[in-house]
């Protein structure tokens, strides 16, 4: 038993857990914002102008990052990014630019996306 514990411990069992950074530079607060990505989503309901939402999440299936948020002026808007697996780790910037324009920046520590 002795000798299971101490491989876990120095053989470095690692989570594969994602650190998302979503970066409010439209010039004006979004509303309704969800982030869906394969077998869960997180959001706020509002995100000021500037702001940054950080959100620590693990990946469970393979599919793709989806972001969808409600303008001042009321219009919705959906994007669609990379795509992620389960062996994925490291950071993701998500930068929601104005126009309606979406930037997916990952930053992986293992990387499998897009298979």
């Amino acid at each position: 038993m002795a000798a299971c514990l101490a491989m876990l411990v120095l053989g470095g069992c690692r989570s594969n857990w994602i650190d998302a950074d979503v970066q409010n530079q439209t010039l004006g607060p979004v509303h309704e914002l969800e982030v869906a990505y394969p077998s869960a989503s997180f959001g706020a309901n509002s995100l000021a102008e500037g702001a940054v939402y950080r959100y620590r999440f693990q990946v469970r299936d393979s599919g793709s990052v989806r972001v969808d948020y409600v303008l001042p002026d009321g219009k919705t808007v959906h994007a669609e990014g990379l795509n992620l697996n389960e062996q994925d780790r490291g950071q993701l910037t998500i930068r929601l630019l104005p126009q309606g324009k979406v930037e997916f920046l990952p930053s992986w520590s293992v990387s499998h996306f897009g298979k």
